[in-house]
């Protein structure tokens, strides 16, 4: 081997060594850093804000459900239908925007048998289905519609059985702008945390330092109201209007605040 090898080689070697030395100084030093510092003294706090308001926003999910053996004609059928639904919302002054599609689903119905048992032919056995016979198709539309004219309510629901609409989810109240009463809410419940916390500290005499960690939980509650067609229950020619009233919600928001303690 050439001296200029060796000298490589040993310099290798040394910077090595030189490496983990340095390593095994910085690693004690850090160690020794942090036994000296003093364990962090905290308190958490939590509390809850709530504001009370009416909702401004109502939302109604209804569908057109139509049978056929023609998945055209069916398809054709139940658009026409639909379009004349959304032409009734339409004249009730809620907007384009405010009416969206939201579920198009044309599911095949297939054949249905009854088998008897040997020993009992009088008994049958549940109805068992054949996968491989369709006999028609059943097409579900479903629009979903925003209400700000809470007048509009009963006039949407009354009038949609008789324009073949034979499934309505329900009615669901809740507001444009949550983010409005959860600010509400979240004020109070940051200045009922600071309260609790200022009140802990002068009971364990110390004071309160900087804050370390804010956390917050907030709620806006969506409270659905069942609601039958009538067409559902075979009464689709009656004018039947609801009395529809939105009440109030309340608004919640829970916060959790870490602070330093002096």
């Amino acid at each position: 081997m050439e001296k200029k090898e060796v000298h490589k080689l040993v310099l290798k070697y040394v910077l090595a060594l030189f490496v983990i030395l340095l390593i095994m100084v910085t690693m004690g030093a850090v160690s020794r850093w942090g036994s000296s510092l003093e364990p962090a003294r905290e308190i958490t706090v939590s509390a809850q804000g709530k504001t009370t308001a009416t909702p401004d926003l109502a939302e109604v999910s209804f569908s057109v459900v139509s049978q056929g053996k023609d998945p055209n004609t069916l398809n054709a059928d139940n658009n026409k239908a639909m379009s004349a639904v959304i032409a009734f919302v339409k004249s009730l002054n809620i907007a384009s925007s405010d009416i969206a599609t939201v579920n198009y689903d044309l599911e095949p119905n297939y054949s249905a048998r009854v088998v008897y048992p040997v020993n009992e032919p009088t008994i049958p056995t549940p109805t068992t289905f054949n996968p491989n016979t369709i006999v028609g198709y059943t097409l579900t539309q479903t629009v979903e519609v925003k209400i700000r004219d809470f007048t509009n309510i009963a006039k949407l629901l009354s009038g949609l059985p008789s324009l073949g609409v034979n499934q309505v989810s329900g009615v669901m109240f809740t507001f444009d702008n949550p983010e409005k009463f959860l600010a509400i809410a979240r004020a109070d419940a940051i200045t009922k945390a600071k309260a609790k916390a200022g009140e802990m500290a002068g009971e364990a005499g110390v004071s309160l330092g900087e804050v370390v960690n804010v956390q917050e939980y907030g709620n806006v509650p969506v409270y659905p109201m069942n609601y039958a067609a009538p067409a559902a229950m075979g009464i689709s020619s009656a004018k039947i209007t609801p009395t529809i009233e939105p009440g109030t919600q309340d608004i919640t928001d829970q916060v959790t605040i870490i602070y330093e303690l002096k």
